[in-house]
């Protein structure tokens, strides 16, 4: 990883909640082993972000090749 890089990827930007959402989150990391509202808020957050970029990539099988692991799973007694 170049410097710059690494330089960024520790840098923090702030974001400012509403108090009401600020005091929820604070609920929840109560429960949970995070150990700040910034830490719980930027985990789910990446976790969001991963999820929508995964979602424009392809499926893991094409539609024709689910349908011939269901039908081996059918003939082999797995399926219905």
């Amino acid at each position: 990883m170049k410097e710059e890089e690494k330089a960024k990827e520790g840098e923090r930007k702030a974001v400012f909640l509403p108090a009401e959402s600020y005091g929820r989150i604070e609920e929840r990391v109560r429960a949970t082993e995070f150990s700040s509202v910034e830490e719980y808020v930027a985990f789910v957050l990446e976790e969001i972000l991963r999820e929508e970029e995964s979602e424009g990539e392809e499926p893991t099988f094409s539609e024709e090749e689910e349908e011939e692991v269901k039908k081996r799973l059918r003939a082999l007694g797995y399926l219905d």
